[in-house]
């Protein structure tokens, strides 16, 4: 494969959420109000864990970490977004759209790690809280979250190294907002079968098999709780809900883009919105209620 065949496209276009200028209008305050909102609620979420010594639990680490993911995640796509519905000018650079695709798969992987850390954490505060601190020490929390990043690089290695280097001679229009694996892939002149093949299995998996081990997990913590009585069910479906809602919201757009046969279909780009806007509030809303409670 030579320069030539990969050099042709040096940047691409977004096709964006609207072609309509009024509608432009509309998305742009709405994501500039939301983004605001999903930054301070995070950023005031990792400020208030770092410096409220009354946080010091395992749980409030995690969250914090889970808050910064979040930030990282939608600071990822949500300020072009912002540009392109101010500016039209709906371009970004191929190593920007290289760059934005390896911070999206970092994070990914990395929340992901997070949200089982999250699950286990529950379960040993809801089903053995005599040993929530020794099980969740400092130490293991530390080990979590640096084995998160971790993860969140390799996945985020592995999907990129097979796609930087494929020759694109034809289309540089991105059906979408931002940079993502299935659109770009779709863009480049080779067969991609095995390339789908390839995302399917590695993004495709990845967020199949947390999932149903994070649904297995609630489901035995609720279980195990309503073999041992009523009312700590109820408290145990109080505090699991918000984490449970998370967990959908999250893995549901993910299991749909990577293991639907690449989708073409407009409902991959509300997904998508889904993902970034919804799931944020949903994570700031859920920290700051806990942290209320907790002054």
């Amino acid at each position: 494969m030579n320069e030539a065949n990969y050099s042709e496209v040096s940047e691409f276009i977004f096709l964006g959420l609207s072609i309509h200028r009024t509608t432009q209008y509309f998305l742009f305050a709405f994501s500039t109000i939301s983004y605001a909102t999903i930054f301070l609620g995070n950023l005031s979420v990792v400020l208030t864990v770092i410096f409220d010594p009354h946080l010091r639990s395992p749980t409030y680490f995690l969250l914090a970490n889970l808050s910064f993911v979040g930030l990282c995640f939608s600071t990822s796509t949500v300020p072009k977004l912002i540009s392109d519905l101010y500016s039209s000018h709906n371009t970004i650079s191929f190593q920007g759209c290289i760059l934005q695709m390896s911070i999206l798969h970092v994070v990914g992987g990395c929340e992901m790690v997070l949200l089982i850390a999250m699950a286990w954490d529950r379960y040993v505060s809801i089903c053995k809280p005599l040993y929530h601190l020794t099980t969740m020490s400092p130490q293991t929390c530390l080990v979590l979250l640096t084995g998160a990043w971790i993860i969140g690089l390799i996945h985020s290695v592995a999907q990129l190294v097979f796609v930087i280097h494929l020759p694109f001679c034809g289309s540089n229009v991105i059906d979408g907002f931002y940079c993502d694996l299935p659109r770009f892939i779709k863009l480049t002149c080779i067969d991609t079968y095995k390339m789908e093949f390839l995302v399917t299995a590695d993004s495709g998996l990845i967020s199949v098999t947390p999932f149903f081990l994070l649904t297995i997990s609630y489901i035995f913590i609720l279980f195990t709780v309503w073999k041992q009585s009523l009312g700590s069910l109820s408290k145990a479906l109080s505090t699991l809900s918000a984490h449970i809602f998370v967990v959908v919201l999250f893995f549901g757009p993910c299991i749909f883009v990577y293991l639907w046969p690449f989708p073409t279909v407009p409902v991959d780009k509300f997904l998508a919105t889904l993902d970034i806007y919804t799931l944020r509030n949903k994570d700031m809303k859920v920290a700051m209620k806990k942290l209320s409670k907790q002054s």
